[in-house]
């Protein structure tokens, strides 16, 4: 049984399983994309990269009544100095979940390995600016961080689309929480990220958050006030926002759903 509520201008869904919600959301996500497509001629989206999004991605991917041609797919955030084939790179991990399993029209990767990481954000910006964002498919880190916007490099009125930023030990420490490295040592100190205030530009924006390692994300997202301390608290702004979480990782929001 899914349960339901709102906080600001947010809604929350709780799912027994994570598999339930990615299902879910993956539906929900297939039919916003039915519906921009019968009014217009093509859709743009934004991935998230993170082991909380496998079951959405999984499900997603196996939706054939969409026409993926008319789609644009760009990468939320993505990591400076690793190997072009590591299977951490955000890009690959995209490209084997749905990047080469759907004909979309253009895939558009965040290159981590250029040699002037400010050129590669202003060129990607460019991108986002030739096509507006539709739909934001991401999720909440420990910290409570969007993309790659860790608490304390995050601006809701951030000037830059795209910007260089050094990871912190919180955010770090999650890559080798989710089986990503096996040591701290080994995860890169500084990334590419998209900002928030271009992930809230997005038309829709569909938040899957699963698992016990984001009961404090999830909780604080939903309970502290809206402020860059917890980033991902922007969401109860946003005026089309979906928080998909599963019992584990919504087991401190007890008083709002029992």
């Amino acid at each position: 049984m899914i349960s339901s509520f709102q906080k600001d201008n947010l809604r929350v869904h709780v799912y027994p399983t994570r598999l339930e919600m990615g299902a879910d959301a993956a539906e929900n996500v297939a039919e916003t994309i039915r519906a921009l497509l019968a009014s217009q001629s093509g859709v743009n989206m934004i991935f998230a990269a993170a082991p909380s999004q496998n079951e959405f991605l999984e499900t997603l991917s196996a939706k054939t009544r969409i026409d993926w041609r008319r789609i644009n797919a760009f990468q939320m955030d993505e990591y400076i100095g690793l190997p072009v084939y590591a299977s951490q790179r955000f890009g690959n991990f995209l490209k084997e979940r749905i990047f080469d399993k759907l004909p979309f029209r253009t895939v558009n990767y965040l290159d981590g390995n250029h040699r002037n990481p400010k050129g590669e954000c202003e060129r990607y910006t460019a991108l986002l600016q030739q096509y507006p964002t539709d739909i934001v498919c991401m999720g909440v880190g420990e910290n409570g961080h969007i993309a790659f916007n860790d608490p304390h490099v995050a601006r809701f009125d951030d000037p830059d689309w795209v910007k260089v930023i050094d990871l912190d030990e919180t955010c770090r420490m999650q890559q080798v929480n989710d089986g990503c490295f096996n040591s701290i040592d080994e995860v890169p100190t500084h990334a590419l990220t998209l900002t928030i205030p271009v992930l809230m530009k997005g038309k829709s924006v569909f938040c899957m958050v699963p698992a016990s390692t984001k009961t404090w994300a999830v909780y604080h997202t939903i309970n502290d006030p809206v402020s860059e301390t917890i980033p991902a608290t922007c969401l109860r702004r946003h005026e089309n926002a979906i928080l998909y979480t599963d019992t584990e990782s919504a087991q401190m929001l007890s008083p709002y759903y029992y």
